[in-house]
């Protein structure tokens, strides 16, 4: 059975967390995120509650929170910044699940199946907006400016990625610049502020940035294996759902780039056709299994990478968590592997 990415967030996982000492800040941080509904007019208030209440493995708040405790003191200013981190992240969510057409994400129904595409959108937009508003807060401008940024870079990565559905053109290079900005962005996000509002000096906060851009590729690159091969029911989201959108993800583009002229015409063909596809054919199209493999192998490095970024910090519980994070997501690369 492949591994989700649960136990990434120590509210979901105990034990097997490699921060479980960040529970009491994830709660506090949970509490602080549902309780953004409140903020909005009554009539939609319930709308944005159900959207919050579906618990995510809050990812990049446990970065925030780990980034600033391994450079100083986790303040309250840590709590803002990984509430509005999480809020951008599912205004996204909402976004993809309509883009996608997906009907469950968290093994819940998604805002889109529940009351349809029209509603959806705009739900999202106010998640952006609010999020966008209470980043204007911080006493250092600099920080609401680089949230922005972030907030921008995500939108941008998601558009050129529907830009270029059934795009056959889609290089690696391509590919990599879409997700560095659709998912990385907020990684990289998390750890670059997190350090920054403990006034740390730029070459920590641009360490801790490029770690945070190197965990958040090699897990979009997981993410896009697991779509592949993971089970539905385990990883709690409609999944398969990649190619039939005509997303070209690494596993599919090194499988394109080891077939054959007559494989990849026939590939082409199906794609470009828009004809469903059995996933486990791909196996007769070319080396499909030599293609996942590849793409773990590219996110093992990038993992790799990633570690070699924390030398800047000193030894401490924070940076042992940063460094069990690396491992953790490498183990569930690993778990990819048929």
């Amino acid at each position: 059975m492949i591994p989700n990415s649960a136990t990434l967030n120590s509210a979901n996982s105990g034990e097997l967390s490699p921060f479980a000492f960040l529970r009491p800040e994830l709660e506090r941080v949970e509490s602080r995120i549902r309780e953004q509904a409140n903020a909005f007019d009554p009539a939609v208030e319930p709308y944005i509650a159900f959207i919050l209440n579906t618990s995510g493995k809050r990812i990049r708040p446990a970065l925030a929170f780990l980034s600033g405790g391994a450079t100083g003191e986790i303040s309250d200013s840590h709590h803002k910044l990984a509430v509005i981190l999480e809020l951008i992240h599912v205004a996204t969510l909402v976004h993809d699940d309509i883009i996608d057409g997906a009907e469950i994400r968290r093994q819940a129904p998604t805002a889109n199946a529940k009351w349809g595409n029209a509603l959806s959108v705009l739900l999202g937009d106010c998640l952006f907006s609010h999020a966008l508003m209470l980043s204007t807060e911080f006493n250092d401008t600099a920080i609401g400016r680089k949230v922005a940024i972030a907030a921008n870079e995500v939108c941008s990565g998601e558009i050129i990625q529907t830009q270029r559905r059934f795009d056959m053109q889609l290089g690696r290079e391509d590919y990599f610049d879409i997700i560095r900005k659709k998912t990385a962005a907020l990684f990289a996000a998390a750890m670059e502020l997190g350090a920054r509002l403990n006034d740390q000096s730029p070459v920590v906060c641009d360490a801790l940035r490029n770690f945070g851009l190197h965990i958040g590729t090699a897990y979009q690159i997981y993410d896009d294996c697991i779509d592949l091969v993971g089970d539905e029911q385990e990883y709690g989201k409609t999944l398969r759902t990649d190619l039939h959108k005509g997303k070209l993800t690494l596993p599919i583009l090194n499988l394109l780039g080891s077939a054959s002229e007559r494989q990849r015409e026939k590939l082409h063909r199906l794609l470009l056709q828009r004809e469903p596809i059995d996933v486990s054919a791909l196996a007769n199209i070319a080396d499909y299994l030599g293609a996942i493999e590849a793409s773990i192998d590219t996110g093992q490095a990038l993992v790799a990478e990633a570690r070699e970024c924390l030398a800047v910090l000193p030894e401490g519980e924070h940076r042992d968590a940063l460094l069990g994070i690396a491992s953790y997501l490498d183990f569930l690369l690993v778990g990819c592997r048929q």
